[in-house]
């Protein structure tokens, strides 16, 4: 009986143990495909390293998707993938080759665009554009162009609009997180392009009554 036992728990082991295999094979693969982008003195791929990276998946390195593969990997410096994020990122995506990852996009772009999702890749966004530590706020240029990426996906007409506000206006250099988040509320909650149930009275930052007044004032 003992050593029937001793075989069951053995083939138990081995059962187990191929799984787990997989997985660490599965880990090198990935591994091996961040050094081939790594910079070898910082061990992190890097602004030069994901341009290259870029290159070879055929899309810009200002191309919406590289955001939010960085999302994914919950990436928390600008322009930096270390080896754990790329490993959360890609395990989840299950790519370990170029190819598998240019495959993986519009999965990745489902998920985001998810209402579920969205919300938080919007305010990732914000976070990731902040370069410096214990910086609050983007500049209005650097705000436009994230805008016109991440908000552009779902409310083009709106974004076209406050992008043209915010490029006239002078008022602001700058946008913080309240402002930013103001700005999705607007596109989520506020007839467009009518504008009738915009109420200023409603805790809405000054930024945003300032938008509306412009819009009414600039009616063709």
């Amino acid at each position: 009986m003992r050593r029937a036992s001793k075989k069951s728990s053995s083939s138990a082991a081995t059962a187990s143990a191929g799984p787990t295999k997989a997985v660490s094979k599965e880990v090198e693969r990935i591994d091996q495909f961040f050094y081939a982008y790594a910079d070898n003195s910082s061990g992190m791929i890097d602004p030069e390293g994901i341009e290259t990276l870029c290159s070879h998946l055929e899309v810009p390195h200002t191309d919406v998707r590289i955001l939010m593969l960085a999302w994914k990997m919950g990436c928390e410096k600008q322009g930096y993938f270390t080896l754990d994020e790329w490993r959360t990122g890609l395990k989840a995506l299950r790519a370990d080759s170029i190819s598998k990852l240019k495959k993986a996009f519009p999965e990745l772009v489902q998920e985001v665009t998810r209402p579920t999702n969205f919300q938080d890749f919007y305010t990732y966004a914000f976070r990731y554009c902040l370069t410096e530590d214990k910086k609050k706020c983007i500049e209005v240029p650097v705000a436009c162009e994230l805008l016109n990426l991440v908000l552009g996906l779902q409310f083009r007409p709106q974004v076209d609009k406050l992008n043209n506000y915010l490029k006239y206006q002078n008022d602001y250099k700058v946008i913080n997180m309240d402002q930013w988040m103001g700005f999705i509320r607007f596109c989520n909650e506020i007839n467009f392009p009518s504008l009738d149930n915009y109420d200023s009275d409603l805790a809405w930052p000054l930024i945003l009554d300032n938008f509306v007044e412009w819009l009414r004032e600039n009616r063709s």
